[in-house]
């Protein structure tokens, strides 16, 4: 398995767990109020923070255990790595549109919180996804 599909593995790993982490967390904490009224912006920074942290740490976990793996970086792993980026970025502007047109509908701070937050998750599912399938079924560039 090639360096770069280990860390689209650990992409999503980190993400599914800090992300389930959060809702736990924020929904966790849901008893009579409205979700609005909920603390959340402590769980969302110390979920990212945590996921930030282990990506960094598994991603040199992972090249430390393989360092002849890691040096070598083809064009095919390039191209790859670009197009799974490209293809996760879609989710990223879906998540700021739809942040911005909460904000314009006057939506609780919540509910525009966690739609970036989500563009963000799915963005990142999303281009590891397409990483690993470029992988494992082949990647052809058009």
């Amino acid at each position: 398995m090639a360096v770069e599909e280990k860390r689209a593995w650990i992409m999503i790993v980190v993400t599914l767990v800090s992300y389930g982490a959060y809702l736990a967390v924020v929904l966790g904490r849901s008893g009579s109020e409205p979700l609005t009224q909920q603390p959340y912006a402590a769980a969302l920074l110390w979920t990212v923070g945590a996921a930030i942290v282990a990506s960094i740490a598994l991603h040199i976990t992972v090249s430390l255990l393989s360092p002849e793996e890691g040096e070598v970086k083809d064009q095919r792993d390039r191209e790859i790595h670009r197009f799974g980026e490209h293809i996760g970025q879609s989710f990223v502007a879906i998540g700021a549109v739809t942040g911005m047109i909460l904000a314009m509908a006057e939506a609780d701070q919540f509910w525009i919180a966690n739609a970036i937050y989500l563009g963000f998750v799915l963005s990142a599912l999303l281009a590891s996804m397409a990483k690993i399938a470029s992988y494992r079924m082949g990647f052809h560039p058009w």
